[in-house]
């Protein structure tokens, strides 16, 4: 009988960089592989279980929702729908009252470059070195790494990319043809980098200057992960257009973008929809997390416990040859390292424990914000093992 790893190669396109594991069970910060091994998992589909694995609130509302409608297109209105719209719009910054909901991180960014070009009347973006705003072609304009964007040229045209944390590298490319600039308040594919305190403010008085809107992609970032409801609270800066996905429906596909009631007028009737976005499951699921998340205040969770984590991997690091440095705020960190790190993620597998990664060397960790007190020590464990092994073999 063949496996599941098996399967999947003959049958799946070859498209994600797999790691030799299956997959079948989640509780809250652990996995399960089919043979009944246990890991904690830092890594959470990318930041995605931010309420934590079968969240039961989540899995009731889900079981719920399944029983009374699965789908209901955005044609007609619907009750779950309506509830999730209205929680949203309580959690999400002043005057973003308005959302267009999607089914992921990268069609929420292609609604959010909709919109700015909509309301502006103009073509041109700016984005920022280091950008990941998805893989779909307008996201992917809006994208810096070459690797990614390269083999799909010619891409959107008119973006340009300017320094991240670089305000004066900014403002020059800013121009009254410019309808947006968009950044991450924190950069996570590119190693969780953390801007200059004053770097926001300054964009978004660059971007109020000429015109243009600033669109935050809060997608890794938001809904409590760094210590506030959304990683841009800390220096006090309020979009035109905010992004947020991943862990918005509680593990279920969902995505918003969040703006005011006057950039969303300008969205005609038709002209940005799609079959599946406001999926009454979806927005369910979504209204679940959202409720978990303030009922918990996991905003505040990760402000502590990721403060505690940052000092453990700061420990960690001082101890290593192979570490470089360590980012972050609240539980999305990073380890840099000096090396390659694919088999240490491989060696942290095999010891229980999966790490999420940046580039080629430097360990990422998202985990779900109810991880507890002996699950980070487990995982710390584990890394400072591999790394232990690692200093070994290079320096012995």
């Amino acid at each position: 009988m063949e496996s599941a790893q098996e399967i999947e190669e003959r049958f799946g396109a070859a498209i994600f960089q797999k790691f030799p594991l299956t997959i079948v069970k989640g509780k809250g910060a652990k996995v399960w592989d089919q043979s009944g091994g246990e890991y904690v998992d830092f890594m959470a589909g990318i930041g995605v279980a931010i309420v934590g694995h079968c969240n039961p609130d989540v899995v009731e509302a889900v079981k719920s929702q399944a029983e009374k409608l699965i789908t209901c297109h955005g044609s007609f209105y619907n009750d779950a729908r309506s509830g999730f719209l209205e929680r949203l719009a309580s959690v999400a910054p002043k005057g973003l009252d308005k959302a267009v909901l999607t089914n992921s991180g990268t069609e929420t960014v292609e609604a959010a470059l909709k919109l700015a070009r909509r309301y502006t009347g103009r073509k041109k973006f700016v984005s920022m070195k280091g950008a990941f705003h998805g893989k779909t072609m307008g996201a992917l304009s809006a994208t810096w790494n070459k690797k990614y964007r390269e083999p799909f040229a010619p891409l959107v045209d008119g973006v340009e990319f300017a320094e991240f944390g670089n305000a004066a590298s900014v403002a020059p490319l800013v121009t009254n043809e410019t309808a947006a600039v968009i950044a991450e308040p924190i950069q996570g594919e590119t190693g969780v980098i953390i801007p200059p305190p004053d770097f926001l403010k300054e964009v978004r008085e660059i971007c109020d200057r000429a015109g243009a809107l600033l669109i935050l992609d809060e997608i890794q970032s938001g809904l409590g992960r760094t210590g506030r409801m959304w990683a841009s609270e800390h220096w006090g800066v309020v979009p035109d257009i905010m992004a947020t996905s991943k862990g918005l429906g509680g593990g279920v596909p969902l995505g918003a973008a969040l703006t005011t009631p006057e950039i969303a007028s300008r969205l005609q009737r038709g002209e940005h929809t799609g079959t599946f976005a406001g999926n009454p499951l979806a927005c369910a699921a979504g209204s679940a997390a959202l409720d978990f998340i303030r009922k918990n205040n996991l905003p505040a969770v990760a402000e502590t416990k990721g403060k505690r984590l940052k000092e453990r991997l700061v420990e960690i690091a001082s101890g290593h040859k192979v570490a470089r440095e360590v980012r972050g705020l609240g539980m999305m960190l990073a380890l840099e390292t000096r090396i390659d790190i694919h088999q240490l993620l491989l060696d942290a597998i095999g010891r229980g424990a999966i790490f999420a990664y940046s580039g080629k060397e430097t360990f990422r960790l998202l985990p779900p914000l109810v991880i507890d007190d002996s699950q980070i020590a487990r995982g710390m464990e584990v890394l400072e093992g591999v790394l232990d092994a690692e200093d070994k073999r290079r320096f012995r």
